[in-house]
């Protein structure tokens, strides 16, 4: 299919929208200060548990907290594993496979000098998931719960040492607790039991501690000097984290120098960029431009037949072309070169006349045309990409409407599910996502127990033999049955036309030449603190 750049990048390809002001503070001798235009409308929650989505771990999350068991970020040419965090080991119980004993790490303190322990890892724990408990935070519980689909309870077993007890026997449960991160017990006191004060003044055990929050503007890091971990102590003594949602804002800011380094520059002046003295940076990423169809009685997408006609009628070469060759043609959730992928026997591809015959036999046609109401977020490339994808599925029958929403609205939707009822009149949703794990990329979407709220099947999708499968996968300790396990499931998944799969991101950067050290790992977000100038 042809489409029209001109049309669909029209706002980005200007560069005449204002450029966002960033003063520069003032900085002792030969302080190092990085400037980031971040493609968010808001700053991410400061309060321990990011909002804005996964991307939004690595500026407010993994930057003032730390994780109980970590990704591994500092590396480019493989996909990271998970590491030690605040947690030096974990492993399951020999008699109870539910079981898993987790040792924490010695000697860390908060940013408010009070020591990190046991006690404070249930206090957080019973932040999100006791709603009798004073520090219980409804925000930050729904930003982390659906992550933690797994826990079912939680003890001190020491001084240094907790057990978390999973609902059945769940050999991913540690990929969960990769998204659980830890705040000061003793500053949530000093400032008066409030989580709105605390915003403000947080207290992790993180690189960087905040020190300036200006919301839906920026938000103003400084380097902790006795950060615990050598490997990660920022580059940077300073790094300001600036919002500037529209593409073209943010590359404008980067070729006039207002900022160092942008994500997500704009597709369509990857040149102009480059001419300024930028370097484009990207890396492979598991993550995932797709649509979750609701599969319950009514909705349009119930049929296999308009699923299937649906993921052929888009042409992802054309959509790679628009975004000037950023992303790559999704096939499934995962790439086909994942071991997860399987061998699914519908294959996904540009095939407009097959889903026009598929369409044929579902009983729509030009007469009698398909119609859809779609969630998507509002502005920059995301909506161009929808807007695109809208004009192909009209040549197969499908009309989309769109219900556009702020990501953080989008987000509430994603999590509650189809049936909720602030998706009534929404029969799909386009939220991208991440697919690191085995967790991620099969179990959390595809298994009948994950149906929204629990997790975030939002569709309901349901399938027996999935279920089944799913359950062996988190019965087995073994990596290699595990990778067998979950190709299984994600071929019945794609054969299912569980989803309508467009692209996987590339995660681009461009950077400045100031920028002297960066490292693009393989993931949806990456470890800001060892940026360098």
């Amino acid at each position: 299919m042809t489409l029209s750049r001109r049309s669909l990048l029209a706002g980005t390809a200007a560069l005449t929208l204002p450029v966002p002001t960033v003063l520069r503070p003032a900085l002792a001798d030969g302080e190092k200060l990085v400037r980031y235009g971040i493609a968010m409308a808001d700053v991410p929650l400061t309060t321990g548990q990011p909002d804005r989505g996964a991307g939004a771990y690595q500026f407010t999350g993994l930057t003032i907290y730390d994780p109980l068991i970590a990704w591994e970020l500092d590396v480019s040419d493989r996909p990271g594993k998970m590491i030690p965090g605040l947690a030096t080991d974990w492993k399951v119980g020999d008699a109870d496979r539910t079981i898993w004993t987790i040792r924490l790490r010695s000697g860390v303190k908060f940013h408010d000098g009070s020591a990190f322990d046991a006690d404070a890892v249930i206090w957080n724990l019973e932040k999100i998931f006791n709603k009798d408990a004073p520090q219980f935070d409804t925000r930050q519980a729904a930003q982390v719960r659906p992550r933690l689909p797994g826990l079912a309870s939680y003890r001190k077993a020491g001084d240094m040492e907790i057990e978390i007890k999973t609902k059945t026997v769940d050999s991913l449960f540690p990929y969960q607790l990769l998204w659980f991160l830890v705040s000061s017990p003793a500053q949530w006191e000093k400032v008066g039991r409030d989580w709105n004060k605390f915003a403000s003044e947080p207290s992790g055990t993180g690189p960087f501690k905040l020190a300036r929050l200006v919301p839906r503007e920026r938000v103003e890091l400084v380097r902790n000097d006795g950060y615990w971990d050598p490997k990660r102590v920022a580059k940077a003594d300073r790094m300001i984290l600036l919002c500037t949602p529209e593409d073209s804002s943010r590359s404008a800011a980067l070729i006039s120098g207002t900022v160092d380094l942008i994500e997500a520059p704009a597709p369509d002046v990857l040149d102009r960029l480059k001419q300024s003295g930028a370097r484009i940076v990207s890396n492979i990423t598991p993550h995932v431009f797709q649509y979750h169809p609701s599969l319950l009685p009514g909705s349009p997408w119930a049929d296999i037949r308009v699923r299937k006609a649906a993921n052929l009628a888009i042409d992802r070469d054309a959509i790679v072309k628009l975004l000037n060759g950023l992303v790559k043609p999704a096939y499934g959730e995962v790439d086909r070169t994942s071991p997860w992928f399987g061998k699914p026997t519908f294959e996904i591809k540009y095939a407009p006349d097959a889903a026009r015959q598929l369409m044929t036999e579902a009983g729509f046609g030009k007469a009698n045309r398909m119609k859809a109401k779609i969630s998507i977020q509002a502005g920059g490339t995301n909506q161009m990409v929808n807007e695109a994808i809208q004009e192909m599925l009209k040549e197969a029958f499908i009309d989309i409407e769109f219900r556009v929403l702020d990501l953080e609205a989008l987000m509430t939707g994603w999590r509650s599910g189809a049936r909720a009822d602030m998706n009534a009149g929404i029969s799909a949703t386009n939220v991208t996502h991440v697919t690191s794990d085995p967790f991620y990329a099969v179990i959390r979407f595809f298994a009948s127990d994950q149906v929204a709220p629990v997790g975030v099947n939002w569709s309901s999708y349901k399938n027996a033999e999935v279920d089944k499968l799913a359950t062996e996968l988190r019965n087995t300790f073994d990596p290699a049955k595990q990778d067998e396990l979950a190709g299984r499931i994600h071929a019945l998944a794609v054969d299912d036309a569980a989803m309508i799969w467009v692209y996987h991101d590339a995660m681009a950067h461009a950077l400045s030449p100031r920028i002297k050290s960066y490292v693009q790992a393989q993931s949806w977000y990456q470890d800001i603190g060892l940026i360098g100038v």
